[in-house]
Order: C-alpha cells, then structure tokens, then sequence
C-alpha cells in the first residue's frame, strides 16, 4: 500500500466531496518516507481506516417560519474519530453546508485537537438552514427542532458540539436550552455557552486570539517582530474580528476586513472603534458596504489585492486561489490561516514554495477548541475560571502547538530535494497530530 494507491481509493469512495478529497490528500502529500518507511501492514490498515468518519448522521429538521408554514432542512453530525475522547467539533448553519463540507471539517479537527495536548476526538455537524434575514423567533424554532434530532447522538463522554459559522452564543443557548427539557439534565454537552450557565470567559475571542499567539510563536522563532507590521485579514465574523482586535492591541496595522462583496480598507490601519462599527453592522445584518467610517474605504472585489506584511485568511474554505496567492506572497512575510482551509490545493503549493512562513488552520486556529476543551473541564468540576487564567493556558496551548509543528516540521525537503531549515508547519501539523492520533488507536487495539 502507497500514498497513491490511498488516494485513489479516497477518490472512489468519494467522488462528489471535492472538500473531503481535498483534506485528504493535503495530508497525504506531507507523508514522507521518512514518517512511513517503517509501517508494517497493520499500521497502513489502521491509517486507511483513519481517513473514513466512524460515523455519518444525517436527519431531516422540520420547522415553522413566521407565517405558520412548515419548512424543512438537513442536519448532520459526522464522528470522525474518537480515540482520544468524545468527538468534538462545531455546529455550522449555512447554505453552503452539505456532507462533503462536515467530513472535511471534520477530518481536520481530528489533527486539530490533537495538536491541543486535550482528550478531544474529532467531529463536525451543522445544517443548510442560513440563519441569515431570519427572524429571532425563527432561528429559535430552528434550533429548538435541530436538537430534538442531535440530542440522541451526543454527551458528555460521547459528542460534545459547540458554534461556528451562523452558530453564535444565542444559537448555542437555544439548543441547550432544548437538551436541557429533553434530558432533564444540565451538564456541558455544549460548549460555547453564556458564562452565566456554564460557559467559558474568553470563549467567544478564543478561536482568534489562538491565531494570533500562534503568529506570535512563529514570529518568536524566526527572529521577527510583528509590532509594526501591516496586515491584511479577510471576513468579518467572530475570528476575523478577535484576529483583528488582537492584532491592533499588538501594534500591528490592519488594513482590512471583508465580506461576501468586497473588503473594508483603511491605510492606517483600523481602529478599535472601526472594528466595533463593522461588529455592529454585521449583527443588523447590512453588508459592509453600507458604512461610512472616516477614513475607510470600501472596495468591491477580492482582499487580496492589498499589499501586506502579514496575511490572515479568516472568511470561509478555498477563499484564496492560485492568482490570490501569487499576488500574497509578491508581499508576504508570514500567512496564517485563522479559517479552516482558506486556499485550495494549488494556492497553498505557492505559498509553500515562497519564503513566507505559512501556517495552516489546523494549527493556528486551535484556539477555539482549545477554550472549549477548558470549559468542559469547568463544567466537570462545576467551576469557573478567571478570565487571566483561560488566556494564560490558552497561551500555552497554542505554543505547545507551535512546538509541536517545529519539532515535525523542521529539516524536510523542500521541493527541490536540498534539505531546509525553514519550518514546514503544514506537515509539522499533520505529522504531530497524526501520531498522537495512531498511537491511540493502536493502544485501543484499533
């Protein structure tokens, strides 16, 4: 059995979930001989079965619009695997969400939560419900009815969900809510919860803030002082924003922030008041172009455009293709992806093959996970932790991520075959993880 011969049978188990393919074979092409030369049969049959989710669930949601009609939409949970701990991974409502969007994402949080040093498994679910020019009540009733679905395939020691695109803290709070009258029990089987009934301080800025620690370690590495620095950052949800707001706290200049029509541009950089504006028309549901701060500039068309020292793709999957990506790295000193897969397989093989230092989603946005792994521990104990200390061992958990990315990723080859010392963190990520994740499961006699 070979890489190749792996990919072609992802292919055909797959062959419309471009995403999952995608992930997939990411991973594959950072397994050198070096990790593989030495698996015996049984350890590339365990491997195979790592690439498949142990679990695909799929369900209708029946809900009821303002008007009293019926509406319907699907809902998923795909556990990916759960060697070590309960699968963990977000809820995404979306138009865009389908089978092939949640097994990519949930394949990637298996290395994710690995790369945290906490006993967290990998998953994802969510629906294509867009919450998106719904009313309140509509998006309670929504919730409400996805849980009477999800509530019987999660737990505290099974499958502990938590938000992500269109799932915020109200949405959160809903389907808890209903868990809570299904079940009649009250334990943290979501995370990403209200601080006043069980959630975490600095949940909602965690996913964010990780990215930027984790730019920070690199920097700290490779001798660069990021104070000072220009940096682009796409969208404008909650990890483009907190990215965006760690940054500025940090004296690095954000030039940006973006949406589905074009990107807000200030030459000195936005302010924290700028960022709070933008925060408030996002949450009234207006597109960005409908402001007028001073001295910003809105333009139509792709962020990328921007001249930058620092690059944070923070929007959405394969928002970053190969023409944006050339245009990045004429610019880059470093490119950090706070989204999960940001740039499609041909934009990341020009950034790897540039200078900037380019450190992928699963990786430096493990932040998110990371809190929510905290709060779970705080629920455990019926405790809750001050806000400095959640920072201070969310610190800690994107440097010992980083670490573990340097001593996997240093000293390969690069594409010409010379030996580098620059640190590949892409397979750093993946290398660390995975064997955190195949040593588990062959203790489990997997």
């Amino acid at each position: 059995m070979n890489m190749q011969d792996l990919k072609q049978t992802i292919k055909t188990i797959a062959p419309h979930e471009p995403f999952y393919v995608q992930a997939v074979e990411e991973l594959l092409d950072t397994l050198d001989e070096a990790v593989t030369s030495d698996w015996t049969e049984h350890e590339w049959s365990r491997f195979k079965r790592l690439l498949e989710p142990e679990r695909v669930i799929a369900f209708k949601v029946v809900w009821e619009d303002d008007a009293g009609n019926l509406q319907h939409n699907r809902g998923y949970r795909v556990q990916f695997n759960s060697a070590l701990g309960p699968y963990k991974g977000g809820l995404r409502f979306d138009a865009s969400v389908n089978q092939d969007v949640l097994k990519f994402l949930g394949f990637e949080q298996i290395f994710k939560n690995a790369l945290t040093g906490l006993p967290l498994g990998g998953g994802k679910g969510g629906s294509d419900f867009n919450p998106k020019g719904k009313s309140d009540a509509e998006v309670r009733r929504f919730c409400r009815a996805f849980m009477t679905e999800l509530y019987r395939y999660i737990g505290i020691d099974t499958d502990v969900p938590a938000g992500d695109i269109g799932v915020g803290g109200r949405e959160i709070g809903y389907m808890y809510g209903m868990y809570k009258q299904i079940t009649n029990r009250s334990e943290g089987v979501l995370t990403g919860k209200g601080v006043t009934f069980g959630g975490s301080c600095g949940r909602t800025e965690a996913t964010g803030h990780g990215v930027v620690y984790f730019a920070e370690a690199m920097a700290r590495h490779a001798g660069i002082e990021l104070s000072g620095k220009t940096a682009v950052v796409s969208g404008a949800g909650n990890v483009a924003e907190y990215t965006a707001r760690k940054l500025t706290e940090i004296g690095v200049q954000v030039l940006t922030l973006s949406d589905r029509g074009g990107y807000l541009y200030k030459k000195t950089g936005l302010t924290t008041a700028d960022i709070d504006a933008i925060k408030n028309c996002k949450e009234t549901k207006k597109n960005l172009d409908s402001l007028n701060l001073e001295g910003v500039e809105y333009h139509a068309g792709a962020v990328w455009e921007v001249a930058a020292d620092l690059y944070f793709p923070c929007a959405t999957q394969n928002e970053v293709g190969e023409t944006a990506a050339e245009k990045m790295v004429a610019h880059a000193q470093m490119i950090v992806e706070g989204a999960n897969m940001p740039l499609t397989t041909a934009a990341a093989k020009i950034v790897q093959a540039s200078n900037a230092l380019y450190a992928p989603g699963k990786a430096a946005n493990a932040g998110g996970v990371a809190v929510s792994g905290f709060e779970m521990s705080q629920n455990a104990s019926h405790l809750a932790w001050e806000c400095d200390a959640v920072d201070a061992r969310l610190q800690q958990i994107m440097q010992h991520a980083h670490d573990q990315c340097v001593q996997y990723g240093t000293n390969k080859k690069n594409s010409a075959g010379d030996q580098s010392t620059k640190v590949d963190y892409v397979a750093g990520a993946n290398v660390a993880g995975l064997h955190r994740v195949m040593d588990a499961m062959q203790s489990l006699g997997w």
